[in-house]
């Protein structure tokens, strides 16, 4: 089971940058994406809506920001879009496929980066899904949550990690709270089961040659309930081809 998570800063913009010719040859069981920055009515051509997939786009009510979507190859039984969260669902950060044996989510987490408003909004944010997540873990459902967190976890996920840490995603307490994510709520960084200790970005500042420097970031996770870590079979971010200022993080699951 091949699952892509991917942060296109724009799908049109992505798609024009080959994303969607990339997208063919990978054979994904589920795509999750963030930051469509299109409502859906922008979206109905054949190219957003890969042959062979359910494909689900959660616009934010504010055109041209924000927005996520699944695209699955299996139909779900239920679609959620919505986190009950008014402040937060008219920005379009949430979807999720539900079967009854998985459940694949795609989340776009606020950044705090834009000033210190933005920051206040991440931390609701961040007070109001940790709960959320804690009723994930009682359904006993094994659960694929994929995103862009806008917040490194390790020293080991960002390069510049001494001068970042007075800055938005790097803060002391969100590094906390993912801690309290991963040891509290016993979730899995998927990655990490097979690359514990490799220093790998999904993000670039477009700003001093990062993505040529490798001067990255790892915002890009995906989370998963314990019982999928054994199956989690090999990770990689796709740099190939630049398709948004993040990479596509794919990882392979055993059946």
């Amino acid at each position: 089971m091949r699952v892509i998570s991917f942060n296109a800063n724009g799908i049109r913009s992505a798609s024009r940058k080959g994303f969607f010719d990339w997208l063919a040859t990978q054979d994904a069981d589920f795509v999750c994406i963030q930051e469509t920055k299109a409502q859906v009515d922008q979206l109905t051509d054949s190219e957003f809506n890969p042959s062979g997939y359910t494909c689900q786009y959660v616009s934010a009510e504010r055109k041209g920001y924000s927005g996520v979507a699944i695209y699955a190859k299996r139909p779900p039984t239920r679609i959620v879009t919505e986190l009950g969260l008014p402040e937060f669902d008219q920005e379009g950060r949430y979807c999720a496929f539900e079967y009854s044996d998985l459940v694949v989510a795609s989340l776009y987490l606020p950044s705090g980066s834009a000033g210190d408003h933005r920051q206040e909004s991440k931390e609701r944010f961040l007070a109001a899904f940790l709960p959320i997540m804690a009723e994930y873990r009682q359904r006993n459902l094994p659960f694929i949550l994929c995103g862009d967190w806008n917040i490194a976890h390790r020293e080991l996920d960002l390069k510049n990690w001494r001068s970042n840490q007075k800055n938005s995603g790097f803060l002391p307490h969100e590094r906390a709270w993912l801690d309290q994510v991963f040891d509290e709520l016993g979730y899995v960084d998927a990655h990490r089961v097979v690359a514990p200790d490799e220093a790998v970005y999904t993000w670039w500042s477009n700003r001093a040659n990062a993505w040529e420097n490798n001067v990255g970031w790892r915002i890009d996770y995906q989370i998963i309930t314990p019982d999928l870590a054994g199956r989690v079979q090999s990770a990689q971010v796709y740099r190939g081809q630049k398709f948004s200022d993040h990479a596509p993080l794919i990882i392979d699951y055993r059946d």
